[in-house]
């Protein structure tokens, strides 16, 4: 029995090497960012995927209350309590101006609204346009970048921060595992 058992586990490490470099393919990039309240309690983790059909962001989270949330990326590596001011203004490499809904915006650092419902939960999967994240206009530049989760709803328009209040939630996003 022993002198078959080569012939049937080639083929099964041959399907694994396979579903490896086929995963490999999907996803050559991934960053985390643990995120953290400005009392340093665990908030949730973001993170950003490049990926074949592009650069995604996928964000669980737990916010201090039901609502909707501002969140954007910012420029600085940093997320210093209490006012997490340290991670600079929005990630901004094209010098746009904010907002969706303004004729001059959108820049790199935009992104939607999050809503948290009664559980307070806050999860999102959403392709970010024209995001690189290495080279001369990445967000991984040499300080770095951060999720920023803002007190109040973005109202895509009033620059430079869509009059979304305080920040409330913050992650520095670092390297992660390159496939």
């Amino acid at each position: 029995m022993r002198k078959y058992l080569p012939i049937f586990i080639l083929p099964i490490l041959a399907s694994c090497s396979t579903l490896q470099s086929t995963k490999a393919a999907e996803t050559s990039e991934v960053i985390t960012a643990d995120l953290a309240r400005a009392d340093g309690s665990w908030a949730g983790v973001a993170t950003i995927s490049q990926r074949r059909d592009g650069v995604f962001l996928s964000l669980s989270a737990q916010a201090p209350t039901a609502g909707t949330f501002g969140m954007h990326l910012h420029a600085v590596g940093k997320c210093e309590a209490p006012d997490f001011t340290s991670a600079g203004p929005h990630w901004n490499p094209d010098m746009k101006q904010h907002g969706h809904d303004n004729p001059m915006g959108a820049h790199d650092g935009d992104l939607p609204n999050v809503n948290a419902g009664a559980d307070m939960k806050i999860t999102l999967e959403y392709k970010l346009k024209d995001v690189v994240l290495t080279g001369p206009n990445g967000l991984l530049d040499a300080d770095g970048g951060a999720l920023v989760i803002h007190e109040k709803a973005d109202d895509y328009k009033t620059d430079p921060s869509g009059n979304s209040g305080k920040r409330i939630i913050c992650g520095v996003f670092k390297s992660g595992n390159s496939s």
